[in-house]
């Protein structure tokens, strides 16, 4: 029994040794266990968790970090007083994978990779708290927190083509291209019992969609906003016009995003909604968005006790 005792404390050594001290040659993989707020600003550097080649909210030209997220990224890092550093997330199968992986467990592959902070995490109660068949909280885990931008769906479309599109049953005729497995390839494939659905053609991305657009294979886009200003904003694609119509019966029209981090990270999270909630009421986040040929709309989370004054300067209308 001493000896067995003896293993097991020597087995539990080792596995607390491996937890901190493992060094594979990049840094940025080795931190501590619990990279606490204290540690981050002893380290000098955030790591900010985003979506790889993600536009226009996070992606690389030519090796460097572009998008609005990364903007974010960095504007946060720099009120903190550290170095930014990029935290790249390839999606996995949905979100609850995507926080497992990059924010509170990390991968089975890559344990110790994780982020400090992610962005563009849709800021939902109603996900937040969502309960398993047991009752347990899905993802208490993770705090949700910090919505910076209010997203919604948008349709482009050529004029040329269609002289307007004022409802989306004009797709009953003329076909509209989505990136594939999105909402929106859902929304047209189901809506209006399915007549929509021969008119859809299926793209990689919303920017091989644009292209599809400019040959005559389409009439029309749908995707994010944001992603849609981002191409209309190409010279490539001046001739182009965002539409004006609704989406019936797609369930959510709009919806905040935010930041997520581990649960045991209260600090930094407060630390870090304090930056946010000053970049969105100055007008800052609007700023950035701007810069980079983006509307930008205050979060809903705003709108329950912000004034009318200050979602215009927030939003840059005043």
């Amino acid at each position: 029994m001493r000896r067995l005792a003896r293993v097991l404390a020597l087995l539990l050594f080792t596995q607390i040794v491996i937890a901190q001290e493992v060094d594979d040659g990049d840094r940025l993989l080795n931190r501590p266990a619990d990279r606490t707020y204290d540690i981050i600003l002893e380290s000098g550097y955030l790591k900010v968790g985003m979506y790889q080649d993600f536009p226009p909210y996070s992606y690389e030209v030519d090796g460097e970090p572009m998008g609005v997220d990364v903007a974010l990224g960095r504007r946060i890092a720099q009120e903190m007083g550290v170095e930014f550093k990029v935290h790249w997330i390839v999606p996995d199968e949905n979100l609850g994978d995507d926080l497992r992986n990059n924010v509170w467990k990390g991968h089975y592959l890559a344990k110790r990779r994780l982020a400090d902070v992610m962005l563009r995490v849709p800021y939902d109660k109603t996900y937040a708290y969502m309960q398993d068949s047991t009752g347990e909280y899905i993802n208490e885990q993770v705090v949700l927190f910090g919505p910076y931008q209010q997203e919604t769906w948008q349709i482009a479309f050529d004029p040329a083509r269609l002289d307007s599109v004022e409802t989306v049953a004009v797709f009953q005729y003329n076909r509209i291209g989505v990136e594939i497995d999105t909402l929106p390839d859902f929304y047209l494939t189901s809506a209006l019992a399915g007549r929509m659905r021969e008119q859809v053609r299926h793209f990689k991305s919303v920017e091989d969609a644009f292209r599809a657009m400019r040959s005559g294979e389409v009439s029309a886009v749908m995707g994010m906003r944001s992603e849609i200003d981002h191409e209309l904003a190409k010279a490539e694609n001046s001739k182009f016009r965002a539409a004006s119509n609704g989406f019936p019966g797609i369930g959510k029209q709009v919806w905040d995003v935010g930041l997520a981090i581990k649960h045991t990270h209260r600090q930094l999270g407060y630390a870090l909604e304090a930056i946010v909630d000053k970049l969105v009421k100055s007008g800052e986040m609007n700023e950035l968005m701007a810069g980079l040929n983006l509307r930008y709309s205050v979060p809903g989370y705003y709108r329950n006790f912000l004034d009318e004054e200050a979602i215009a300067r927030a939003e840059g209308s005043r």
